[in-house]
């Protein structure tokens, strides 16, 4: 089979002919006598498009032939017409040169080798041996996007064991007169490689560095470039445009708005917090004096629709300071139903992530905690009722069964 995608990797539409199909696990494989279609290689995912308007979902090699995986059948044999998905190889190929570019500066500058790369569908990660930090990154970038805008042609070589020596490569297995593929940018990299690249660094547009962490002993860094980085660029110019009218301003002052309207607001919030604090202690000091009775352990068991789970811990925790004290909660959240059982450090009656663990399952859920406080939540919230009997039936049980002892 001819790997023409060699030969133009701009080419989105050819005409070939069918020379085996394949059938396996309800797929079909299809052989063709020469294609565009790009396989699966070490650092770029396969091509996929269409041959005779059946969508082709990935391409492979093996045995020296490509096979391109259908799940229907073409229906001719000789001539069929074949599209690739130009829009995704062209984005491969701008991220894989892209990767290129950032590990060459990388390694040009600070001596650090890329020991891994993955090409994903949103942005890429490269591995770094060792780390750096953000200013080294930076200089990195800075680096790059000048090689980019240098406008440098991208070399695909063809290269005999000799000649491979004299580019200073690691060493490749080569048979005798086997030639291996290599691609050069310039001065700044070469390397082997089956993939397919753009033909100069400028269509690699733009790279920008996202993020970073660390990585065993070194870095992980995550990129994008091409038309991902213009497409999240445009996004991002909107998200601030769209900013700028909320808080009436211009795009230049908008980070100094927020900064100011987040100190307001964690000051609003702060208020807040001190406020429900102090309404809580008023209603803890009701609840309890309103609160059901066997013997003398107080029992509260409430209901609540949508109310904050934070006010509701902070009630429930406020009322277990006082001694002989058991909280039954139950919040009703949308469509989820939670629940909160607490209860004083004097009482030895019930532990309450036995209790909780025995209860939820009324309300199809999961939960945890310890022997004086749990929580957890289920779907079901019209057994909450239930759900909330039934965990007092069994405390009152338990505190029957303990005063006759």
């Amino acid at each position: 089979m001819e790997k023409l995608y060699y030969e133009d990797q701009y080419k989105t539409e050819f005409t070939a002919e069918i020379v085996d199909i394949i059938k396996k696990e309800n797929k079909y494989h299809v052989e063709l006598n020469g294609t565009y279609f790009h396989p699966k290689g070490t650092g770029q995912p396969s091509d996929t498009g269409h041959i005779n308007g059946s969508l082709v979902i990935s391409v492979y090699e093996e045995n020296n032939k490509i096979y391109h995986v259908l799940e229907v059948k073409p229906l001719k044999i000789h001539k069929v017409k074949c599209r690739i998905n130009f829009d995704l190889r062209y984005d491969y190929m701008q991220q894989h040169l892209g990767q290129h570019i950032l590990s060459a500066c990388i390694s040009n500058l600070f001596n650090l080798t890329t020991i891994g790369f993955h090409l994903g569908l949103t942005s890429s990660t490269i591995a770094l041996d060792k780390a750096i930090g953000l200013d080294e990154l930076r200089a990195c970038e800075k680096k790059a996007n000048d090689i980019v805008f240098e406008n440098i042609k991208v070399e695909v070589l063809y290269l005999t064991n000799p000649e491979l020596k004299k580019l200073s490569l690691k060493k490749i297995p080569v048979k005798s007169g086997e030639k291996v593929r290599i691609i050069k940018i310039g001065d700044i990299d070469v390397n082997p490689s089956q993939d397919l690249y753009p033909n100069s660094t400028i269509e690699v547009q733009i790279i920008k560095i996202i993020k970073f962490e660390k990585y065993k002993a070194g870095i992980r860094i995550e990129f994008i470039c091409g038309q991902r980085a213009v497409s999240d660029y445009i996004l991002k110019f909107e998200a601030i445009e769209k900013m700028s009218k909320l808080l009436s301003c211009n795009n230049d002052t908008v980070i100094s708005k927020v900064e100011t309207l987040t100190g307001e607001l964690n000051k609003a919030l702060t208020t807040s917090r001190v406020l429900s604090a102090t309404v809580a202690t008023y209603e803890v000091q009701n609840m309890l004096k309103e609160a059901e009775k066997i013997d003398d352990v107080r029992i509260l068991k409430f209901i609540y629709d949508k109310m904050d789970l934070k006010y509701a811990t902070m009630l429930a925790t406020k009322l277990v300071t006082s001694p002989k004290v058991i909280v039954l909660f139950g919040v009703k959240l949308q469509d989820k139903a939670n629940l909160l059982f607490m209860c004083s450090k004097d009482l030895k009656i019930i532990r309450m992530d036995s209790l909780l663990k025995d209860a939820i399952t009324l309300i199809d859920g999961k939960g945890g905690g310890s022997e004086f406080s749990a929580q957890g939540g289920g779907k079901n919230n019209n057994n909450l009722d239930s759900t909330l009997d039934y965990a007092l039936s069994k405390i009152k049980e338990n505190i029957i069964s303990s005063s006759k002892n």
